[in-house]
Parts: structure tokens; C-alpha cells; sequence
């Protein structure tokens, strides 16, 4: 028996478990998993813990780097879309957009000019419409390959997100824009940085995915932890025991009441793990 027997700890990769802002400023290559971060989650582990990555990267933004984390439990991706056994290469839960979403894609772009999307699959398929500059820092970030397309109804389904991209204005006239068409109570709509618009079906969230994934492993929602540092992972901490978030996180994350440790650069997941350690 392991002190954290029962114990499932989750977190955001993008400047939670690993600090990529800088990489993708400067477009140079992302650094590893902080060694003080890993050393930690050895321990955890090694001492009966469950952890995973909760991220809004899909499957071919997440596979490139998945080795070079270290997991016992099936991973969250695509926001919540997704529950993906990354040792099994298999999906564990899904909750796609329906083919809707293409078409509504191909009018959410022509009502904003400027906007880009890409459109995630459940394969290592991503397609882009309209690429931009954010597109083509993203695709420095995730090395996830990208086709392009001039019609959102020439790429595949099924789809697991579609992802807006743009300045800030863009994307609130993007959003906007899906609320005045009555959309919105079908998809989960949040940012994941600030050029970033995540779509999701309803209920595609990191949180809903973290309880179906402490009931999968046995954990108690007193032993499920969650920790991130942007707005879509929220819903992470709401489902999580204690919140925990990095210090670089956004104000309102600060604001929701979430418990601050160090930066992603300085190892965040070896202060949370410290925590529960002194709790178990």
C-alpha cells in the first residue's frame, strides 16, 4: 500500500506542467518537463498515485511530447473531449461535435475576416481553413501537421474541437458571433490563451472528464486533484478537491480562489505534489 493509494492528480501541459510560452514567443524549441517536476511525480507515483495530463491540445498536438511525460492514467485531451490511454492507443470516452460544426465553421469565418481555424479529429488528422500567424506559431508549438483546406466540408469528421484562431478582437466577434446565431448552448466555448477560441460539444470540458476519470481509476472526489493556469481549465478546478494553479496563471483564476504555487518554469507540479504530501 502506497500513501496515495486513491489519489488522482491531473494537470494542464501549455505553462503548467512544462512553461511553452517562451518557446512559442521566440519560436524556439519547447523545453522538457522541468527535472524537478518529474523527480516528483516519480514519487507520487513510485508511492501509489494516479496522474495524467488534462490538456486542450488534441491527440496529434499531445503524442509528439507524450513520452517525455510521465502518466499512469488515461490522459484528457482536446479540452475534455477526450479520454485517451496513451500505453493502449485507444480511447477510453469521446464527446465529439457533431458534422454540424463544419458548416458553422466555414460561417464563423466568412462573418469574421481574419479569423483562422484548424479542425481536430480522432485520428493524427488536423485541417486548417484561412491560416494566419497565430496558425503558424501554433503548429511551432504542437509540431502537429496541418492540410489545409478552403472548405471546412472537404475535411473528415468525425471532429473533436474546433479551434478559432486570431487577435483577441477577432475572437470576441468570433464568439459573438455563435451566440447571436442561438449556438451556444450547444458547445463549450472558452479561451486557451489569448489567441486562442476553443469549441467543444456541450459538456466536452476538462472537468466533466476529470469525474468520469476518478471514477474510472477509484478515485473519491476528495482525492482527485486538478491543477492549470487558463481560463479552460476552470472547470479542472472546479471538479478538483483542492485547486491548484501556477503562479504565471490568469487574474481570474487568482480571483476564483484557486491555490497559487510556483511558476511552471520553477516545477508547479512539485509544489502541489509536496502539498499532498504533508496532507497524505
Amino acid at each position: 500500500m502506497g500513501k496515495f493509494d486513491g489519489v488522482l492528480l491531473a494537470s494542464d501541459f501549455d505553462n503548467t506542467l512544462v512553461d511553452t510560452d517562451g518557446a512559442e514567443r521566440s519560436e524556439s524549441p519547447l523545453p522538457p518537463v522541468p527535472e524537478r517536476n518529474l523527480e516528483a511525480l516519480r514519487y507520487f507515483m513510485d508511492n501509489g498515485g494516479r496522474f495524467t495530463v488534462a490538456t486542450g491540445r488534441a491527440l496529434p498536438a499531445f503524442v509528439p511530447f507524450a513520452d517525455g511525460v510521465p502518466m499512469n492514467a488515461p490522459c484528457i485531451l482536446s479540452n475534455g473531449a477526450a479520454l485517451y490511454d496513451i500505453r493502449e492507443k485507444a480511447y477510453v470516452r469521446t464527446a465529439f461535435l457533431d458534422d454540424s460544426i463544419r458548416e458553422r465553421g466555414n460561417e464563423i469565418l466568412a462573418a469574421v475576416p481574419g479569423l483562422a481555424c484548424e479542425l481536430y479529429h480522432d485520428g493524427m488528422e488536423v485541417h486548417c481553413m484561412n491560416p494566419n500567424e497565430v496558425t503558424r506559431r501554433h503548429k511551432h508549438l504542437t509540431h502537429a501537421p496541418c492540410e489545409e483546406v478552403e472548405n471546412l466540408l472537404d475535411a473528415p469528421g468525425p471532429c473533436s474541437k474546433l479551434l478559432l484562431e486570431g487577435t483577441p478582437e477577432l475572437l470576441d466577434q468570433a464568439q459573438q458571433y455563435i451566440l447571436d446565431r442561438g449556438w451556444g448552448g450547444e458547445y463549450e466555448i472558452v479561451t486557451s490563451s489569448q489567441w486562442l477560441l476553443e469549441v467543444t460539444a456541450k459538456g466536452a470540458n476538462k472537468g466533466d472528464m476529470l469525474r468520469l476519470l476518478a471514477a474510472h481509476v477509484g478515485a473519491a472526489p476528495e482525492d482527485t486533484y486538478g491543477i492549470g493556469d487558463h481560463l479552460n481549465d476552470l472547470k479542472l478546478l472546479e471538479a478538483s478537491a483542492i485547486p491548484f494553479a501556477p503562479a504565471n496563471c490568469v487574474e481570474r483564476l487568482r480571483a476564483s480562489g484557486a491555490r497559487l504555487v510556483c511558476t511552471a518554469a520553477e516545477g508547479a507540479l512539485a509544489d502541489v505534489v509536496e502539498i499532498l504530501d504533508q496532507k497524505y
